[in-house]
Formats: C-alpha cells, sequence, structure tokens
C-alpha cells in the first residue's frame, strides 16, 4: 500500500525554515537585480531596439509620423507594444514565466501540451486585459490632468517620471513580495493557487502602462486622448500590452511544445524546485524594478547617486 504524505502545520512550518538554499538564492537574486539595474542601457532597449523594430514594421517613422484614424492608431498601439518588450518599463513580465509553467502543468500528448501552454497565457492576458483597458478607458476621460501626460517639472524632474517612479516602485515591490513568498520567506497567498498567481502578475503587466514613460506609448497616449473616445483608450491600451507580451507567449508555447510538455513537467515534478526557479525569477525582476525606477532615476537627476556604465553617459 502506497503512503500519501499528509501536509500538516508542522511540516508547512518546517518548510519554512531557513536554509542554506534558500539564504543563497535570496541573495543571488538580488545580486542579479542590482548588476542588471547597473547595466541596463535605455538608449539600446528603447532606440536601437524598438525604434528599429516598430519603423520596420509599420514602414514609417514611428516617432514623428502622425497616426491617421482609428484602424491606424489600434495598429500602432499593438505595434508599438511589441517594439517595447524589452524596455525598462516591461522586461520584468518575463517575471510570469515561473508561475505559467507551474500553472501550466501536466502535460502528456502534443494536444495537452497545447493546452497546457495557452491556458497560463490566457490567464495572464485575462489580468492584464483588465487593468489596461480600465486605465485606457479612464485615461481618456482624463486626458492632460495625467501627470504622464504633461510636459511640466517638478524640482528639475519632469512629473510623467515621477508618476513612472512611483508606479514602477509599487509594482516592484509587488514582484519582490511575490518572489519572497514563491520562496517561502513570507507568507504565499497563491501557494495552492498557482492560476492565481499568474492571474495577479498579469494585472501587473497591465499596470505598466500606467507609468510607462516609454515615447512611442507617450504618443499613442496623447492619439488616444485627442479621439476622445474611451473606448479607443480602452481597445488601444489593450493591444499595446498583448503587444508588450506576445514575445513571451510564443517563446513559453514553442517550448512547451517543442519538449512535448516536459518543460512543464520538470517543474510539477519538484514543487521546491519550480519554487525556487520561480522566486529568484520574480524577486530579481522586482529588485530591478525597484532600482532602475527609484534609484538609478532619480539619479539621472541630480537625487542620490548610483553608478554609470561608460555606454549610459
Amino acid at each position: 500500500m502506497t503512503q500519501q504524505l499528509i501536509r500538516t502545520p508542522a511540516v508547512d512550518r518546517a518548510e519554512s525554515r531557513p536554509s542554506p538554499r534558500r539564504t543563497v538564492a535570496v541573495v543571488g537574486a538580488v545580486v542579479a537585480g542590482l548588476l542588471l539595474a547597473v547595466l541596463w542601457s535605455y538608449e539600446f532597449v528603447d532606440s536601437v531596439i524598438g525604434d528599429n523594430v516598430a519603423n520596420t514594421i509599420l514602414d514609417r517613422d514611428a516617432k514623428h509620423t502622425a497616426i491617421a484614424g482609428t484602424v491606424a492608431g489600434l495598429v500602432f498601439a499593438f505595434v508599438s507594444g511589441l517594439a517595447g518588450t524589452f524596455t525598462a518599463c516591461n522586461i520584468a513580465m518575463a517575471a510570469a514565466i515561473g508561475p505559467m509553467s507551474q500553472a501550466g502543468a501536466g502535460s502528456a500528448t502534443v494536444g495537452q501540451a497545447l493546452r497546457g501552454a495557452v491556458r497560463p497565457v490566457g490567464w495572464l492576458a485575462a489580468g492584464m486585459v483588465g487593468v489596461s483597458a480600465v486605465y485606457g478607458f479612464v485615461g481618456v476621460l482624463l486626458g492632460d490632468r495625467l501627470p504622464q501626460l504633461s510636459t511640466a517639472t517638478a524640482g528639475g524632474v519632469p512629473v510623467r517620471l515621477i508618476q513612472a517612479s512611483v508606479v514602477f516602485g509599487i509594482i516592484g515591490l509587488a514582484l519582490a513580495y511575490l518572489g519572497l513568498a514563491a520562496l517561502g520567506v513570507l507568507p504565499d497567498v497563491f501557494r495552492r493557487h498557482p492560476v492565481g498567481r499568474v492571474v495577479a502578475l498579469g494585472a501587473l503587466i497591465g499596470g505598466f502602462l500606467i507609468g510607462r514613460p516609454y515615447p512611442l506609448f507617450n504618443k499613442l497616449f496623447h492619439w488616444a486622448v485627442e479621439t476622445g473616445n474611451p473606448i479607443n483608450g480602452a481597445v488601444a491600451f489593450v493591444l499595446q500590452s498583448l503587444g508588450n507580451i506576445v514575445v513571451l507567449a510564443v517563446l513559453f508555447t514553442v517550448l512547451v511544445l517543442a519538449t512535448r510538455g516536459r518543460f512543464l513537467n520538470w517543474f510539477a515534478r519538484d514543487p521546491r524546485r519550480s519554487a525556487v526557479f520561480t522566486g529568484v525569477l520574480l524577486l530579481a525582476l522586482g529588485v530591478f524594478t525597484v532600482v532602475y525606477w527609484d534609484v538609478r532615476l532619480p539619479s539621472m537627476f541630480g537625487y542620490g547617486w548610483f553608478p554609470t556604465m561608460p555606454y549610459n553617459s
């Protein structure tokens, strides 16, 4: 007769005790996040990658060519979202890989593997679309009253960047919390609800738009406000968010199908291994987001100090 492991409070407490491996995982994630914030080149990801991708797909200067009409605006929304995949205001979406893998585990056949890939992507999109649609609708109604659309400064810092600093600081802390929770350092409300973790991450990704200072998104936002139609804003922001995750979604699906679901089952076989992978990724990108937007960004305007790489000077 096989014995089933019955989880008790005592077992949970034992697993939550500090361990050398957990300490190494936390320290490693924090160091990785700090290094990424130091090495990050916004000029490269915003201009070299982002602008060139948008210009190539749209076959015009995406920044300086006016958006002509609703259809053009919606196309621009998706393309500019895709172009901004690797920007500092979006790269944290990569933290969803671990939770998506946990939520999709249990595949054996190709069909099951496909479903195991599509379901987590759908849950991620569900959380994201809800936030981006509401912000697009409300954003058009508020218009220039939002700091995000203002050209004003406060203390020498553009107020739109102040909004970005606040929003991404909060999102970064949320990601860091989820990472520490997955590692067992803090209480994890999603411990037995992996789908809930993915939906929550989707909502955080949708929240990126609330602080995003990316020039192409700023142009889209102004266009949406100028139309005076909040439905345009909601649809455009949803398309922007979908563009932001399309690369992640495709890579995740290809990886799952190429391994016939073995990638997902690798997570399912060892809950501790999957928890470490998920926690480290969430914590590292959470630390990066907080440090980049709340330490490095203010230092560019003389508030505090942060190391600068030669290629960022």
